[in-house]
């Protein structure tokens, strides 16, 4: 059994299915309405634990009722949440979905994180074969390197860069300005880097000058949203190379689990499970 864990964030989102993202101004008014744990690192545990069983997720979480709240769901799910105690408020954010699918989010307040020097496990990251970060100081993502696949988003910039650790992939969207993180500014470089390209699929280029692509996995049923299939993608890069299928048989088994993450509502529903493998 292929064993996974994710370090990083967890943020409580309120959901509206609008017929389009309203103008400034502008009165829209939503069919639908949800809330959940979501998040990268939230998304993603869920995610892991459906395709291997259960999931070691490493995060922070305010001592408030939401923060308490998401902790019970994640555990619904399946996930095994190691959180070190915040004060303040857990951190919270709104997502309008168009008819089109797209997500549109607005977050409040700072992200929390886990720390290095938090009282949490670490050393069970020595027993993990596929690991995802979304945040932590750089003491966490050290931790993190413990697992023998370690894969990030470059939303963890100022980490990625301070830290000096090896990353097996770093992947980003090809077209989110939020993700266009330089890997040169990574030292040392990430192994890989891997591009996702929406509906043309993506690319993926390594250290020593390899390369790949893949394709388009067809979505199993109606485009419901976007939220939450970029971090499904990330994380089953994660189980992937943890589970000894290499780059190209990763990127392919992600390409899957985007497509069918896009086939569910936000953010956990249709996500790819073992039964799907």
């Amino acid at each position: 059994m292929t064993r996974v864990a994710v370090v990083g964030h967890v943020e409580w989102i309120e959901f509206w299915r609008v017929p389009k993202l309203p103008a400034s101004g502008e009165i829209v008014h939503a069919s639908e309405f949800w809330e959940a744990a979501g998040g990268g690192g939230g998304v993603a545990a869920v995610q892991l634990a459906k395709l291997a069983g259960r999931c070691d997720f490493f995060t922070a979480l305010a001592g408030d009722a939401i923060g308490a709240r998401a902790r019970e769901v994640l555990e619904a799910h399946g996930v095994t949440v190691h959180a070190a105690p915040r004060p303040g408020v857990q951190r919270r954010g709104f997502t309008h979905i168009d008819a089109g699918g797209e997500r549109t989010i607005t977050v409040i307040g700072e992200r929390i994180v886990p720390h290095g020097d938090d009282d949490l496990p670490w050393d069970l990251l020595d027993e993990v074969d596929g690991l995802y970060f979304t945040g932590g100081d750089p003491a966490a993502l050290r931790h993190a390197r413990r697992a023998r696949a370690l894969v990030a988003t470059p939303r963890a910039d100022a980490t990625l860069v301070a830290a000096g650790v090896r990353l097996d992939a770093l992947v980003r969207s090809s077209s989110d300005p939020g993700e266009q993180l330089d890997p040169a500014c990574i030292d040392p470089p990430p192994d890989a880097v891997v591009s996702t390209d929406g509906e043309r699929g993506g690319t993926w280029r390594s250290a020593s000058g390899e390369s790949g692509r893949w394709a388009p996995v067809p979505l199993p049923g109606p485009a419901r949203d976007t939220y939450g299939a970029g971090d499904s993608f990330a994380a089953v890069v994660a189980f992937g190379l943890g589970d000894g299928r290499g780059l190209q048989g990763a990127v392919e088994l992600a390409a899957k689990a985007g497509a069918w993450k896009l086939a569910g509502t936000a953010p956990y529903e249709h996500q790819l499970t073992s039964q799907d493998l």
